[in-house]
């Protein structure tokens, strides 16, 4: 835009053309104002937005892109229906959908056709599309009648067949599909959806790992007798089919060490691995059978929970490791995308390029996230105000330091008149304005693991959009807006609830069960926050896979012990502090 101005400045100089030249800015002017009113903010000032050590303003940055509320909530709309529909169309491994559904869905009378889905159905328990997109994690879509944080826009006027997160992408004529941010970024939170929550039970790097383990067998199927009988493919879905694999060729992706773990950053860093080292990290055909060794993964774990939105508001530091020093959050988890699926970056960047109005969209949705609230399920009278009260109290002189001050309601004059539900709302978040990273003895297997992926700052994508990475120790202390609802705890689910967090290492379960939470009397424990434990334990949770061990390498439980809860050897909070400081936080 700057040089456009330039030019034209430049042209109207000269007194033949300056008539012509001024008619046509004033033309240019008010045509992008009208056609794209939502652009009218300076778009140098919004580059700022993102750069290294910027301080966030009191109560967070909610509107990041200082739009006007019409505007906002466009954006808001918009980018959400992304967030559903993976937005990058130029992404590399994306299967045809077509086939899938014939192969799955499929009651026709062929007996060949009919051997091979009982077979295929034996041999992988799923029986059609949504036992598929289940079994990958996916939640079903929000009701029509939910609303706010429980509702999302649907990609037509009906609400989808598929569950939320499961994206198709037209290319060539025929249909491919993809997991959206979703697939990751939303979870079950009984029985409501919710976009923004991290997904406790995430399987896309599963998903991956079978398709890269399938794609020696399966490629050389694609297109014979056999391959059409099963799924009716036609030429394009089979070329979109071949497209993908071999872009597959280039991604090394990792199963979690435990239930509720994603493992991206390892799937990144190792796919890098089977690129070139050049600034577009161009294919390398020898490196693909013989790549690089890394200098940390798959050997160490380093597996992490999704990120929460909805406290992205509060930070210039977006990662739980705080190793993303500047740069747009969404540029940056676009580009880790298109690494671990295979993408040319030179294409990508091109889309980059050509789509800076979705960006923004999904930029304004993730900072304008809000959380769920504890009233939402539970009522009000469950809440023990001056108990609360007493927290908040010892919040302030143990906690808020590092995590942020936190002003309620009841703190206001007038406040007895009010409803518990409005005593107990939060005011304002007051988080510090430059973000901070901290050692406090957490599990250190993720910055550590971290490291391996500086080499992304010498991409040609990085250097251009500003996105810096510098592995940090320690980790970003986080705002705990919604933090009751963001069970289990620590950026590697090693605490299955806040009791545990508030108590001392060595007093922490060194073991505990995960499920659903789908029943609020079964599937949680509200005076502890969390995960039931002991007796309490749904009997269909105990399996083998369901298991979380924290002696493994990466999923210790360890930090928050001395000057924090510990002094001199000796838990500083009693069991009466724990409860009120937890009456607290359910307040958040």
């Amino acid at each position: 835009m700057t040089g456009l101005i330039f030019v034209v400045q430049a042209c109207a100089t000269s007194s033949v053309m300056k008539p012509l030249f001024k008619s046509f800015l004033y033309l240019s002017l008010i045509l992008i104002f009208v056609a794209l009113p939502s652009y009218s903010q300076d778009l140098v000032s919004v580059d700022r937005l993102w750069n290294e050590g910027i301080e966030v303003p009191v109560g967070g940055r909610a509107n990041i892109l200082n739009l006007d509320p019409v505007n906002q909530a466009n954006y808001i709309r918009r980018g959400k229906l992304h967030a559903q529909i993976y937005p990058v169309d130029v992404t590399a491994a994306l299967p045809p959908l077509r086939p899938l559904e014939n192969f799955f869905e499929s009651r026709g009378s062929n007996p060949f056709q009919l051997i091979l889905k009982f077979l295929g159905e034996s041999f992988t328990g799923i029986h059609s599309m949504d036992d598929l997109t289940s079994n990958l994690g996916l939640h079903p879509y929000p009701a029509a009648t939910d609303t706010g944080v429980y509702s999302v826009p649907y990609p037509s006027t009906d609400r989808p067949d598929y569950r939320l997160g499961f994206g198709v992408i037209p290319r060539s004529g025929v249909d491919g599909f993809t997991f959206s941010c979703a697939a990751c970024h939303s979870g079950n939170l009984f029985g409501k959806t919710v976009l923004g929550l991290p997904n406790r039970f995430p399987h896309a790097n599963e998903y991956f790992v079978k398709m890269i383990d399938l794609s020696p067998k399966l490629k050389p199927l694609i297109g014979t007798w056999v391959f059409q009988q099963a799924t009716k493919a036609t030429p394009a879905e089979n070329k979109l089919f071949l497209d993908t694999l071999t872009a597959l060729n280039q991604v090394v992706a990792v199963k979690p060490i435990a239930v509720g773990l994603d493992t991206t950053f390892a799937q990144i860093s190792l796919s890098l691995n089977k690129r070139n080292d050049d600034e577009w990290a161009t294919t390398n055909k020898t490196k693909q059978l013989f790549p690089d060794k890394d200098v940390f993964f798959p050997v160490h774990p380093a597996d992490s929970k999704p990120g929460v939105w909805w406290t992205t508001k509060y930070k210039n530091r977006w990662l739980s490791d705080g190793s993303i020093v500047s740069g747009n959050p969404i540029i940056t988890n676009l580009l880790w995308n298109e690494i671990g699926r295979g993408t040319d970056l030179k294409i990508l960047n091109q889309w980059i390029q050509n789509n800076p109005q979705k960006i923004d969209e999904l930029s304004a949705m993730v900072f304008a996230s809000e959380a769920p609230r504890f009233t939402d399920f539970f009522s009000e009278n469950e809440i023990d105000v001056l108990s609360a009260k007493r927290g908040e109290g010892l919040f302030n002189t143990t906690c808020a330091k590092c995590h942020g001050h936190y002003e309620k309601a009841w703190s206001q004059p007038g406040s007895e008149n009010l409803s518990i539900t409005e005593q107990i709302r939060t005011t304002q978040v007051n988080y510090p304005k430059k973000t901070v990273v901290i050692d406090v003895g957490t599990d250190p297997n993720r910055y550590l693991g971290m490291k391996s992926l500086e080499k992304l700052n010498n991409l040609r994508i990085t250097r251009d959009y500003g996105i810096r990475h510098v592995a940090q120790v320690g980790y970003v202390p986080p705002p705990l807006e919604g933090i009751w609802a963001r069970w289990p705890y620590f950026h590697n689910n090693a605490a299955p609830t806040l009791c545990a967090v508030l108590t001392a290492t060595a007093s922490r379960p060194k073991t505990y069960y995960a499920g659903e939470a789908n029943n609020t009397a079964r599937d949680f424990d509200a005076d502890c926050n969390g995960y039931p434990t002991g007796d309490k334990i749904p009997l269909k949770w105990k399996t083998a896979n369901m298991l979380y061990d924290t002696s493994k390498e990466g999923l210790h439980n360890t930090g928050h012990d001395e000057r924090i809860f510990i002094k001199n050897g000796v838990e500083i909070l009693s069991a009466a502090d724990k409860k009120d400081l937890i009456r607290f936080l359910q307040t958040l």
